[in-house]
């Protein structure tokens, strides 16, 4: 009971045995329970804010439409292409595993001439 209301004074062999046993769970938990949370980027995804725009043949190039709030990034740089693989993976069932190519980037321009979509097309 006095371990659990940590009643032992600094420098008892109790009080060490308790220190190393949570320093013991913090750097081994992860490889026994498996955490399986992701920090969230960006805010939620509707439904609409990928809309398939052409889809040929398996195989080929397929143009998606993504709306640019999903995106932090609004210039176009490395880190767009790379944002904008991440969320055409999680909201394309067959695009899941993740191994596709951007093939172009395109983007819409809303009211005031911020950009409010981009059509990216991929090939698988």
């Amino acid at each position: 009971m006095r371990v659990l209301f940590w009643s032992y004074e600094r420098g008892t062999w109790q009080y060490d045995l308790a220190v190393a046993g949570i320093v013991l769970f913090v750097l081994f938990s992860p490889r026994i329970i498996h955490y399986t949370d992701q920090p969230s980027l960006g805010p939620a995804a509707p439904a609409s804010s990928l809309v398939t725009l052409q889809t040929v043949a398996p195989g080929q190039i397929s143009t998606y439409r993504v709306d640019a709030r999903l995106l932090a990034t609004p210039t176009r740089t490395p880190e767009l292409e790379h944002d904008l693989h991440e969320t055409v993976q999680k909201n394309v069932q067959d695009l899941n595993h993740g191994r596709f190519e951007i093939v172009r980037i395109d983007p819409i321009r809303g009211e005031g001439g911020t950009i409010a979509y981009y059509d990216v097309s991929i090939k698988p």
